[in-house]
């Protein structure tokens, strides 16, 4: 069973994300809360497995409270994602810098929004759709001239490489067909790099990519 955190200062939008989450059988809305407060209350409370919070409540927006539940280490088994109703929301790219695994749109179709909280609660970054990339490439299009990363210097050459196909948005999939490798390895090396940099999933390893220089904005790296 699947348990999932919802926030939203709207009562009606709760609701709905509600009923559409319980449609199944192997998903269950542990908890609800209108502000981000109350949010990491309950996560701290309940320990869900995904916390589903909107960018923008009262006392607490979705950023501070994903970066209370991120730092966190009782918590680290809880994957945050962020609802929002724009694409390039401009919380967005700070919300992955603080924690987030990933966000959703509230247009998003019920199946949808079933299948991505699957992806989360199995450790997994929402970060296939073409619209989390160009929200990344938005945000830094003019970036600060890159800085040696923390854990950066213990990346082999090939783990380099990896991540970086990572920030380009490849899956590990993708990964394996474009550097002749099986997907199995493309997943070993994965792993490791997120390892060795001390991050807690894949949306956490695009930011390093980004941010370290590995990746950049509209080019390859």
């Amino acid at each position: 069973m699947i348990r999932v955190l919802l926030a939203d200062d709207q009562p009606l939008i709760r609701a709905g994300f509600k009923a559409l989450l319980e449609l199944t059988d192997n998903i269950t809305v542990v908890g609800e809360a209108g502000d981000g407060a109350r949010a990491v209350e309950l996560t701290r409370r309940l320990l869900p497995d995904v916390a589903l919070l909107d960018v923008r409540m009262p006392l607490l927006d979705g950023i501070q409270a994903t970066r209370r539940i991120g730092v966190d280490p009782e918590l680290d088994g809880v994957r945050v994602v962020i609802l929002t109703n724009y694409a390039l929301d401009e919380y967005v790219f700070a919300a992955l810098r603080a924690g987030a695994s990933g966000f959703l749109l509230k247009d998003i179709e019920p199946g949808d929004l079933l299948q991505s909280v699957r992806v989360a609660a199995r450790g997994e970054a929402l970060l296939s759709p073409s619209v989390t990339r160009r929200l990344i490439e938005e945000y830094v299009s003019t970036p600060p001239r890159p800085a040696p990363m923390p854990g950066s210097e213990r990346l082999t050459e090939r783990e380099r490489e990896i991540v970086s196909l990572v920030g380009r948005g490849m899956s590990n999939e993708e990964i394996a067909a474009h550097l002749v490798i099986s997907e199995a390895t493309a997943k070993t090396h994965v792993s490791r790099s997120m390892t060795k940099l001390g991050v807690r999933d894949r949306a956490q390893l695009v930011v390093f990519a980004y941010e370290s220089g590995l990746v950049v904005p509209g080019g390859h790296g």
